[in-house]
């Protein structure tokens, strides 16, 4: 529909991911998920409209956090899916492939974290396999050890 077009493409200037301070503080990690910003400033710390966030929620690109009285909070992550939002339309794409690339994205981070287990598991077992094998080697010679010793026990030496 032009009308969803025209809405979903106001004001975007993808805007810029907030800069790390390096500082990484309990308190920068907490406020991540925590809806701290009502839609007016939300909106206009991304550089869109507030009706393009509510469409946004409309179209299931994304749940902001609501008080007990349904208001709107946003948080840092909120902010940086907005931002991520601006971008793809900016590039080019409409809501509903923005919404399949914020999937495959998301589905992505979770393979990538799951290779990573992975990987350290593998790690360990591999550890683990070589503990293994030098406790075979000395159970090997240990039975060497022992049929030396029914040999000679029997007269057979």
């Amino acid at each position: 529909m032009a009308g969803d077009r025209d809405t979903e493409r106001l004001d975007h200037d993808g805007g810029a991911p907030p800069e790390a301070d390096g500082a990484g503080t309990r308190d920068t990690a907490d406020r991540d998920g925590l809806g701290l910003y009502a839609i007016s400033v939300a909106a206009e710390l991304v550089g869109t409209g507030q009706q393009n966030l509510r469409l946004y929620e409309r179209k299931g690109l994304l749940t902001p956090k609501r008080t007990d009285g349904g208001t709107r909070r946003y948080s840092e992550t909120d902010l940086a899916t907005l931002r991520r939002i601006g971008a793809l339309l900016d590039d080019g794409l409409n809501l509903a492939g923005v919404k399949l690339v914020l999937e495959l994205e998301a589905a992505n981070r979770g393979l990538t974290e799951d290779n990573r287990e992975l990987t350290e598991d593998n790690r360990e077992l591999t550890e683990d396999n070589r503990g293994l094998k030098e406790d075979n080697r000395g159970l090997k010679e240990d039975n060497r050890g022992l049929r030396k010793d029914l040999k000679r026990a029997r007269g057979d030496a």
